[in-house]
């Protein structure tokens, strides 16, 4: 018996080499079409267009048109989070409370409208809200309201603010969604029981319970935002001093020749934010589902 349980535990495990060999084409996949460009971006972004070894890449990044794109893509990103963040909340909790055909139809249409984005949305908003659009000209012809009256414009900041919480509303009821159908009713009841109020339940329970998921989810409208390139560009071509745009100038040449090098910086500083919104992310996503363990325990 001893001679049979020693072979057997010699015996090499072939699961683990299995599972090890599984993953080697989606760690080649990741090294090849994300590991390798961010290797590259960050090597051009400490040499100049002649080769040589340079910081200054980075330190015009907080001076000029540099730093106001940057300002300029906090101030996008930021402000649609909130705007995008607390209606998509507030409507997240509205079809929450539905069943049937309703609730599959607008979760249906969260998931869509989540990804509609680009070219296509620039023209379904220049269709609808242009000078010449739809909207536009059934208010003025109807209710007499002319709608480029006064300091609205569609292809400015405001404007493109408004285009992106188009798809963010929609965005932050995805992402919302599964951190209300996790309350349960037994939380309420025990509240109940204990004599608390619904002040009492939402100070104690929901609160701590659903901020974390709630700033996650503002962390990843912010990411989103941050990250958009088509849409402002069809937008704006260029006139609202964003990020991506900038860097889609400085790359293709055509405001800047010869400054690719600058673009790479730049989106060497895109990648740093990143990264810290995710770690950010990964952070109160481990909070949230802490505190989820701990209630259902407690329940």
């Amino acid at each position: 018996m001893k001679t049979l349980i020693g072979k057997r535990n010699s015996t090499p495990s072939w699961g683990g080499v299995s599972a090890i060999l599984g993953i080697i084409p989606l760690l080649a996949f990741l090294g090849y079409f994300l590991l390798v460009p961010i290797g590259t971006i960050v090597n051009r972004s400490f040499h100049d267009n002649k080769g040589h070894f340079t910081f200054s890449l980075f330190t015009a990044l907080f001076s000029g048109t540099y730093r106001d794109a940057f300002i300029g893509s906090f101030k996008l990103s930021g402000l649609s989070m909130l705007v995008s963040g607390v209606l998509g909340a507030f409507l997240a909790a509205a079809i929450v409370k539905t069943n049937g055909a309703i609730r599959s139809l607008t979760s249906s249409a969260a998931g869509v409208l989540a990804n509609t984005g680009g070219v296509p949305l620039a023209f379904m908003f220049i269709a609808a809200f242009g000078q010449d659009g739809l909207i536009t000209k059934f208010l003025l012809n109807v209710f007499h309201f002319d709608l480029y009256g006064g300091s609205f414009d569609l292809f400015n900041f405001w404007g493109v603010l408004l285009v992106y919480c188009f798809f963010q509303i929609p965005l932050m009821v995805i992402l919302f969604t599964p951190a209300l159908e996790n309350v349960k009713g037994e939380w309420r009841e025990a509240n109940n029981s204990l004599g608390g109020g619904l002040i009492h339940y939402i100070r104690y329970i929901l609160i701590p319970n659903l901020t974390p998921a709630l700033l996650s989810s503002f962390v990843l409208l912010f990411a989103s935002a941050f990250s958009a390139f088509a849409t402002a560009r069809a937008m704006t071509i260029g006139t609202v001093p964003l990020v991506p745009l900038v860097i889609g100038n400085l790359v293709n040449g055509d405001v800047i020749a010869g400054e690719q090098n600058q673009g790479d910086a730049l989106a060497v500083g895109m990648v740093l934010v990143a990264a810290v919104v995710m770690v950010v992310y990964l952070l109160l996503l481990r909070l949230s589902q802490r505190g989820l363990r701990q209630v259902n325990n407690e329940s």
